[in-house]
């Protein structure tokens, strides 16, 4: 499915790149695993090649979908539920879900709602989260340095919230 050197997202965790396909046995069992590698805070996981599909691992967005997703971020702030229960659940399923319009959309909210309002522990623990798994797929996408994407984040979102 998958080749070393693609470059993928791993739902949850953020993009990073097949560093390569290992057997090994766990519990008596031989399996193959992709070696994965997030540029973004420097982590490995090994993934189990027979799992993708069901952990909905897909490949980062092309640089031209990078652009859209940037210009997404400059949309104005989506209805959010007040219950603070529900709107965590509901941003939660949008991060699960893999798909970077929905993690853009969740970071965008957050953080207009953390300069308006202020965020809780929780959601400040999640929109830390979904900003490094957004960060991640468009430094990969875009071939770009970490700092240089965060900046763009930071820069569109202090203009929405002026």
């Amino acid at each position: 499915m998958f080749d070393i050197g693609d470059k993928v997202v791993y739902p949850m965790h953020g993009a990073g790149i097949i560093e390569g396909i290992e057997e090994r046995e766990i519990l008596g069992e031989k399996k193959n695993y992709y070696v994965l590698r997030f540029p973004v805070g420097d982590m490995k996981v090994m993934i189990p090649i027979a799992n993708v599909e069901q952990i909905g691992i897909r490949e980062v967005i092309p640089n031209e979908e990078a652009d859209k997703v940037v210009a997404f971020l400059n949309r104005d702030k989506s209805e959010m539920s007040s219950n603070w229960n529900k709107r965590y659940r509901q941003n939660m399923e949008k991060i699960r879900s893999g798909d970077i319009y929905e993690v853009a959309e969740v970071v965008r909210n957050l953080m207009l709602r953390d300069h308006e309002k202020g965020l809780s522990t929780a959601e400040r623990k999640m929109l830390t989260n979904a900003r490094q798994i957004l960060i991640s797929e468009l430094v990969l996408s875009k071939d770009a340095e970490e700092e240089e994407i965060t900046a763009l984040i930071d820069r569109i979102v202090e203009e929405e919230s002026v």
